[in-house]
């Protein structure tokens, strides 16, 4: 711990790398909690979507709360913004498209979309470097699943 930290107690808003399945997690947490709130069941629908995924089939139920609970204590520690650059950061550009569709398709899954969630969506895709194109059509793909 260095010496201000340890004086002060102050944290730090520098966060490591996350693995490619962290950065795509925290970018869905990010999505759901951007309108500052976060309850069991959308937790519980992020788990269950992400759970069937390739890239999070071999996690356990064990490891997959591990990874929530530590992607949770830096949304609460150190906010939605850092949570989200280091996850844009971390994640490889194959996996941008598919966490940008799974991220809209959470949004949508409600039917009711909140400003920030809509901005959150807008925010993301041009961060991620997805084309407005395919941003739209993942969009109208989603809403269409949605409404069933």
């Amino acid at each position: 711990m260095g010496l201000v930290k340890k004086m002060f107690g102050a944290q730090s808003q520098v966060q490591e790398a996350f693995t490619p399945a962290e950065a795509f997690a925290a970018i869905t947490l990010a999505a759901i909690a951007c309108d500052g709130y976060l309850s069991q069941e959308e937790t519980t629908g992020i788990t269950a979507t992400l759970s069937r995924m390739k890239l999070f089939r071999s996690y356990p139920n064990d490891v997959m709360n591990r990874l929530f609970d530590k992607l949770l204590g830096i949304l609460q520690r150190d906010g939605i913004n850092i949570l989200f650059d280091t996850a844009k950061e971390s994640l490889p550009p194959d996996l941008r498209e598919a966490a940008f569709a799974v991220t809209a398709d959470l949004v949508l899954a409600s039917g009711m979309v909140t400003e920030e969630e809509n901005s959150f969506l807008n925010d993301l895709y041009q961060a991620l470097g997805i084309s407005r194109d395919i941003a739209i059509q993942v969009v109208q793909v989603m809403t269409i699943k949605n409404r069933g």
